[in-house]
């Protein structure tokens, strides 16, 4: 089904699955959109790991001109039935097709903790950002929904690969059911 990866925390369902109203719910969508642009004027987002692209429909959704990145093309499949206007392109998060300070925002959804190299990925995520880089991650405890404990990033692993990847102060917000880490880029 896709592309193999070496540590193997990839998502193995079907990309529909992505979209199931239970997941989306968990997701706060809309909290999370206005979370990573408050206090910015952002006009351009960049969703890396977009998947069936639930969160470039959500950026599109309020004017923003979004591309989307996925290393899985049957994922981009999905994600362009729903973010019809979007620019969406078969990449990895350790390294995006884009010119430096490419985007104001940089959003990675469910998909640092799936990356083989992280702090590779955040440094990519940082070069092509302008403003705002945004990571979301499923919380550091067991739960039903979401991937293995073990696959889970803590506060602690977040802020230290953001560290290594050249990012100053880390802004954590803790969510119904995700956490939400803001990394400044600019101004």
């Amino acid at each position: 089904m896709g592309e193999r990866h070496r540590h193997g925390h990839r998502f193995r369902g079907k990309p529909r699955d992505l979209r199931a109203p239970d997941r989306v719910e968990r997701l706060e969508v809309g909290r999370v959109v206005g979370l990573s642009l408050e206090g910015l004027d952002i006009t351009t987002a960049l969703d890396v790991g977009t998947g069936s692209g639930i969160f470039a429909e959500a950026f599109a959704g309020i004017g923003l001109q979004v591309t989307g990145v996925d290393a899985n093309p049957e994922m981009l499949l999905v994600a362009a039935e729903h973010v019809p206007g979007g620019e969406l392109r078969k990449a990895r998060a350790e390294k995006l097709p884009f010119m430096d300070g490419s985007f104001d925002l940089v959003f990675l959804g469910h998909v640092l903790h799936e990356t083989d190299q992280p702090v590779q990925a955040l440094k990519e995520a940082r070069r092509v950002a302008k403003r705002r880089v945004v990571v979301l991650e499923w919380p550091c405890r067991e739960e039903e929904h979401g991937p293995p404990l073990a696959h889970r990033l803590s506060h602690a692993a977040v802020e230290s690969l953001a560290a290594e990847a050249g990012y100053g102060a880390v802004e954590t917000l803790q969510l119904t059911h995700m956490d939400l880490y803001r990394l400044g880029v600019g101004p």
